[in-house]
């Protein structure tokens, strides 16, 4: 049931327990609520050691579907096509992708507050926080190239980047979402770090994002500058 995204929840496997019970006679202490116990629960978690309890990722139907063999075929047919036909090694082979950063965090570490208080806080920078975009992008050989941070400002200033790691730059736009511009510019500074040319392809997987597919320009640069674009099959880079 978790590898077809329908894992059944401990509540949910003891009620099937106390079904299975009565409907083949077996004889059980289950009595309450119709649910196999928790002790049962215990022991049958004990037996069977290659189970755990996890907690999900939400996956929408559109991934789910969207991740099938035919898909992935295809796509490993193209890049293998790819690597055979260029002789690209791992050097030559990045990969790129975005992330939301929120500048207050979502939860908090426990603390020891007096007994019958209803409400405990914590100081942070605001209730609730600001998404900032990086971009991040990794070589198969283990090389990463300096993140471009993208804050949901209109001007930028230096102070952004303050304690941020080497090479790394700071882009603006009122959403701080990453937008074609800026991934144009992304984009520049990726040819010079991972030394592209005619004559040294390199190979750049990425998301169907539309600042990645429809851009003609990108497309004009990375043909230029010796970049083969490939982009993941839709609803899988999960």
């Amino acid at each position: 049931m978790e590898t077809r995204l329908f894992g059944l929840t401990s509540m949910e496997l003891r009620s099937l327990a106390y079904q299975l019970a009565v409907k083949n006679n077996i004889s059980h202490t289950f009595c309450k609520n119709d649910l196999a116990g928790v002790d049962w629960l215990y022991g049958f978690m004990k037996r069977h050691s290659d189970l755990s309890l996890c907690q999900p990722e939400a996956t929408s139907a559109a991934r789910a579907s969207g991740f099938n063999q035919v898909a992935i075929g295809k796509f490993f047919a193209l890049l293998t096509e790819v690597v055979d036909k260029y002789k690209l090694t791992t050097s030559q082979i990045f990969n790129v992708d975005e992330t939301g950063i929120t500048c207050v965090a979502k939860s908090h570490s426990k603390v020891i507050a007096c007994r019958g208080h209803r409400q405990v806080g914590a100081i942070t920078s605001a209730e609730r926080g600001q998404t900032v975009t990086a971009e991040i992008c990794m070589g198969a050989d283990g090389s990463y190239m300096p993140p471009m941070l993208i804050f949901p400002r209109v001007r930028s200033k230096p102070e952004l980047i303050d304690g941020g790691p080497p090479g790394v730059w700071a882009e603006v736009h009122p959403s701080g979402w990453i937008q074609t511009d800026s991934f144009l510019k992304w984009f520049d500074k990726f040819v010079i770090f991972s030394r592209a040319s005619k004559t040294h392809r390199v190979l750049l997987l990425l998301d169907g994002h539309s600042t990645h597919t429809k851009s003609l320009k990108l497309i004009d640069k990375a043909r230029d500058a010796g970049v083969i674009l490939l982009c993941f099959p839709p609803h899988c880079t999960h």
